[in-house]
Parts: C-alpha cells; structure tokens; sequence
C-alpha cells in the first residue's frame, strides 16, 4: 500500500492490481484508515486517467452484491440525479418511459438532506413498499415494465467505507472520486445503459457550471468505457426544480405532471431525459421521435395508466390519484406575502430546501424521522412578476410556530424593480 501511495502522490497511473489491492484490502479491513486517507489525497491532488477512474470504478461495483437484470427483456435504462430541491423526475419518469415499452427497473434510495429520496416519497402513497425480492422486482418489471425499489443487499461496500472517510478528510469534492462513487451503484445495480441528470447551481453539489461539465464528462467516460452506454444532460438547480419542496406534496406534483398538467420546467426536463432514456433503450433513433412519443403518452394517459399500475403492483392506493385527499396532508396552509412589487431575481435552492427541512420534510441524520406531509409550494419563481403582498409560496407545516422558516425564506428570495429572464433549464447534452 505505501508503494501505491507514493506512485499516486508523484502523479503516477495506477494500473488494474493496484487499485483491486487496494479497494479489496480496505474492504475486508486489512488496510488501515490512515493509508487509505493518503491514497485519497493523493488522488484528489493528483487526479485520475480515464482509465484509473473506469478501474476504480469497476472493483468498488465488484466489492459486494451485483444485481443481475438480465432476466428482464429489453435494454434496462437507468437514470441518476446529482440531487438538488424538488427533485421529483424519477416519479415521473418511470412510469412515463415505461409506457412506451422500455424496461424500468429502478433501485433508489432514501434521502439525507432537504427532503426524502425517492423511496420515501413514495412512502406517502398509502400502502406502498419498496422492500421487495429481487425475483418479484424482475417479475414486475417484465410483466408491468416498471418497479422501483430500494436499494438493497450489499451493494459497493467499499464505496460506502471510502465515502466515510472522504467526509472527514476533505476530499469529498475530486471528480474522479465523485464519478466513480456514483458510477459503481449504478453498475452494481445492473443497468445496461444509463441518463445521468447532472445538476449545477446554488442547489446542486456542483455550484459551477465547469464543475458540472468536468463531473459528467468524467461519468459518461467511465460508463463507456466499462461497456454501459451512458450520456448526460446538464440542468439547472439554481432556483427548485417546479414547484413542490416535501415528500406527499411532491407526489401531487408527479401526479399533476402524469395528467399533462405539470410546471413548464419539471415536464421540460422530464421530456428531455425520457427522451434519451427512450432512445438508449432502443425504442427509437432520435430524441426528436422519442419526444413526440413520450408528449402523446402524456396526453392520451397512458403514462398516468402505468402509474396507477405500479403503486397497485407495489400495495399501493392507486386511489391517490384521482383522490389526493388520501396523502398525508399538513395541518397548516401558511402563505409567505411578498414583501414588495416587482419581478423575482433569485431564489437560492439550497436555502429553500434548508427551510423544508426545518419543517421536517427531510433528514438530519440517518434516524431522523421525516414528516411527510409538509413542504412548500412555490406560486412565483425567477423572472415572474409579484405584486407586494401576493403569496410568494405556501407552506404546509403541522406546527403554527414557523417564524424561523419564514426568516430563512425571505432571506433566499429576492425582488428586484427590474424585470429578469428566467434561467437556462437545459445547458448541454454530454455523450463522451
């Protein structure tokens, strides 16, 4: 191991042995932490090849269980978000890809930060579960073409382990550590392609653009190079992603969204990944007819239809769609009056999702117990006009004492006298 450190500390390759020596000894707890850290310094200083970071990459996906799909039919697409405020497209997308035959075995976790991951969201649709065995995942996806369910086993111990000392070592933030971190799951969880939803702005983990560009580039690299066709797109996270911010909530917005009746921006990004999904999965040639295909499923229902199918499939109340009545519901509706006139100029993302999670809608540590049915429900956001006293947003809160949301609210949003565009949603498409 110290031989490993000191050709990465003077910026050299590492090659397939080394890196298999080094994530295996550290997985069965025969190479000390301490080693590990200087590795991890070195390779955050020094950087990785593409090749390093494909082989790294592939023996963290290789350090426990690999989820074997191949008894699905049909391209199995995965897609991934670098996480962000009112992330809400995997709900939609699911079913919404499906509909159009292409297979969706979707794993997802639970959620640290602003609010639930995926899994808990769907949590708030009574009666839904996500802990299923892998046959009955495979049995439903080939009969319905759509599961989700949490992840589960053993999957990239290493990555867990590395990941944990990366947190109090500084070196959270090294693209090659990021990417392979994220491209491990993906592989281990058995998806022959794979969308990567790479997010930049004040809610994003990536803040800069050039950040985000050099991330996926990084990520769609090793995913070719380890044979899982992968692209990415580039999206904006400056201001929430539509309009809800909180697990049940969010869950009415995916529903909106299924009925064609979504925010613009949310049902924009959700057509422009379906579409990518659709056409790694082979459906059709060009996102163009992927677009148009996914718009009409949209239209004539058929994505809501297998919605309804997969909560029923999962225990779930399909009810909850036509009946939202029957999602856990805050006890208070609070609106945030605009202070003054004028036009929306910026909403700080991470800070909106700071106060959600003051209401309970997200998690602290990993015990904490989320409130599912508070949030926040935005009526404005950058570049609309508001006249002074016009509700801002609505917040759902099972507490009346809220004076410190409301604080941290208008202190991330701000209203300018001059009018302002609305953000870029879509900056690039990455396919190398």
């Amino acid at each position: 191991m110290y031989d490993i450190i000191e050709k990465k500390r003077d910026g050299l390759e590492l090659n397939q042995e080394e890196i298999q020596f080094f994530i295996d000894g550290y997985t069965s707890n025969e190479i000390p932490d301490y080693q590990v850290s200087a590795l991890l310094m070195a390779i955050f200083l020094q950087g990785m090849r593409a090749k390093e970071r494909a082989l790294l990459t592939m023996a963290m996906a290789e350090s426990g269980d690999q989820i074997d799909l191949s008894a699905i039919s049909g391209v199995k697409v995965d897609k991934h978000s670098t996480g962000g405020v009112g992330d809400t497209t995997t709900l939609i997308l699911a079913p919404l890809v499906a509909s159009l035959g292409v297979p969706v075995a979707k794993m997802s976790g639970r959620g640290l930060g602003h609010t639930g991951g995926t899994i808990d969201k769907l949590e708030a649709i009574p009666g839904f579960h996500v802990e299923i065995t892998n046959d009955e995942f495979i049995d439903l996806v080939n009969t319905n073409k759509v599961a989700v369910v949490g992840q589960s086993g053993n999957l990239t111990p290493a990555d867990k382990k590395i990941y944990g000392l990366r947190d109090v070592t500084a070196t959270v933030s090294s693209i090659p550590l990021i990417a392979s971190s994220i491209m491990s799951k993906k592989i281990a969880s058995g998806a022959d392609a794979i969308v990567l939803d790479v997010k930049t702005g004040t809610g994003a983990f990536m803040k800069e653009l050039q950040d985000a560009e050099e991330l996926a580039h990084a990520m769609v690299s090793i995913g070719n190079h380890v044979g899982r066709n992968t692209m990415a797109v580039i999206s904006d996270m400056s201001q929430p992603l539509g309009r809800a911010i909180g697990n049940a909530l969010e869950i009415q917005e995916a529903i909106d969204t299924l009925k064609n009746e979504g925010p613009e921006d949310l049902t924009e990004l959700c057509l422009t990944l379906g579409s990518q999904m659709v056409v790694l999965g082979g459906k059709v040639e060009t996102v163009e007819e992927a677009r148009e295909l996914l718009k009409e499923s949209l239209s004539n229902g058929s994505a809501l239809k297998y919605f309804k199918t997969m909560l029923k499939a999962q225990g779930g109340d399909n009810k909850v769609v036509d009946e939202p009545s029957l999602l856990p519901r805050a006890e208070f509706k609070i609106d945030l009056p605009a202070p003054a006139s004028g036009f929306v100029s910026n909403m700080v993302a991470d800070d909106i999702g700071v106060a959600a999670s003051m209401l309970g809608a997200g998690r602290t540590t990993k015990d904490s117990v989320i409130d599912l049915a508070v949030g926040l429900v935005l009526h404005k956001k950058v570049g609309d006009k508001v006249e002074e006293h016009e509700p801002l947003l609505t917040i759902y809160s099972n507490n009346q004492d809220i004076e410190a949301v409301k604080d941290k609210l208008y202190d991330s949003i701000q209203i300018s006298e001059e009018a302002v565009a609305k953000p870029t949603l879509i900056y690039e498409t990455i396919t190398e």
